[in-house]
């Protein structure tokens, strides 16, 4: 097969792929998160099996282990998380408000300093519109959300039909992939597995360093916000946990959030706002410092960059199922990127010097 006819294969296989998704969005939470699942649970299910239990065995152990987890932290934390959540939507206009008449009181002096004139009235009012009109939306897309039988549909799907669909993977997960390992083609096995194996070793690193990192930073924020007795520091330092998946978005989120709310609460002592400034900076420094190269290795290779750009992108296209295919394709093409640099790199194309490449000897694998 032709270099042209293999790359017309492999387009219009990602094509179809895509056009899958895109067609079926609405649907595949479940299974996408079922086979997340399960592709995270299968090397605990390996290491069971090694110690003497069957693969049914260890996948019901498993899965239920983890439903009992998720139960126990959804009985310990999601009151707390209602709660604080109830509190500070009830407290936000009056929050708004009173951060309003701060900004107008220390911004317009700021303003005719500037030589920007415009009357205190009129800067309070252009201010109130601005916050009028964001939370006037946010309320339409909530009501939205909250409003659709598809999200009603999604949630419960989700909660109920995810634990069984990662069940049977679970159980046939080995089965499957030595199906799909029959199917590659017998001249570029060896090469398919090679990049397979780069994939999965990107992959599960990145996606358990994330987890623990986001978890770790979620504790910090919240214990650290609630001990300088910051209102609403549990939800806060929570929600920034949870958006570290993104670099950068969680903490400049949590800073925005902590520092808008220590503002009203302690002006005009400016040693507590400082406090929950210095929070999220020494929350930082340890990220970028020790946490992030622990946990997740100079040898990930997925930029930050690409990450967000990976994560808005398939969001938009596909929703919230977008979101969870985001980091395993943005690690497959940096690897297949890097995998075609390097062909590229040792080809013609980049250096006429270099003659045709001879013909390899077959491989373990290959036909």
């Amino acid at each position: 097969m032709t270099i042209q006819k293999q790359a017309g294969f492999w387009f219009a296989a990602f094509v179809a792929t895509a056009f899958f998704l895109w067609l079926f969005s609405d649907i595949l939470l479940p299974f996408v998160a079922a086979l997340a699942l399960a592709y995270l649970l299968d090397p605990v299910a390996d290491r069971l099996e090694r110690l003497g239990l069957g693969r049914l065995g260890a996948t019901l152990v498993i899965l239920l282990a983890f439903v009992l987890l998720v139960v126990l932290v959804l009985v310990l934390i999601l009151p707390l998380v209602v709660r604080e959540l109830t509190a500070f939507l009830e407290s936000l206009p009056d929050y708004v408000a009173r951060l309003q008449a701060l900004i107008v009181e220390r911004g317009a002096p700021l303003l005719e300093y500037l030589g920007v004139e415009i009357a205190g009235p009129e800067l309070q009012r252009n201010i109130g519109d601005l916050v009028s009109r964001g939370a006037g939306h946010l309320g339409a897309v909530l009501g939205t959300i909250l409003a659709s039988g598809q999200t009603v549909i999604s949630v419960f799907s989700l909660l109920v039909l995810t634990p069984i669909i990662a069940f049977y993977l679970l159980v046939d997960w080995d089965r499957m992939v030595a199906t799909v390992d029959g199917w590659l083609p017998l001249r570029n096995r060896a090469t398919i597995r090679r990049l397979a194996r780069d994939i999965d070793d990107v992959l599960s690193r990145f996606v358990r360093g994330q987890a623990t990192l986001c978890l770790i930073l979620g504790a910090f924020y919240a214990l650290a916000l609630m001990a300088i007795g910051l209102n609403f520091g549990a939800l806060i330092g929570l929600v920034a946990g949870l958006l570290s998946v993104i670099p950068y978005v969680g903490s400049i989120t949590g800073l925005l959030l902590s520092v808008g709310v220590a503002v009203v609460q302690f002006w005009p002592d400016w040693i507590w706002i400082v406090a929950t400034l210095a929070i999220f900076l020494f929350g930082q420094f340890v990220e970028g410092n020790f946490l992030s190269p622990k946990l997740l290795g100079g040898a990930v290779g997925i930029h930050p960059v690409w990450l967000m750009f990976a994560l808005f992108a398939f969001g938009s296209l596909f929703g919230f199922v977008g979101l969870l295919i985001a980091v395993p394709l943005a690690a497959m093409v940096g690897v297949l990127t890097r995998f075609a640099l390097s062909r590229y790199l040792d080809s013609p194309f980049y250096d006429p010097r270099i003659g045709p490449a001879p013909r390899r000897p077959a491989e373990d694998g290959d036909g």
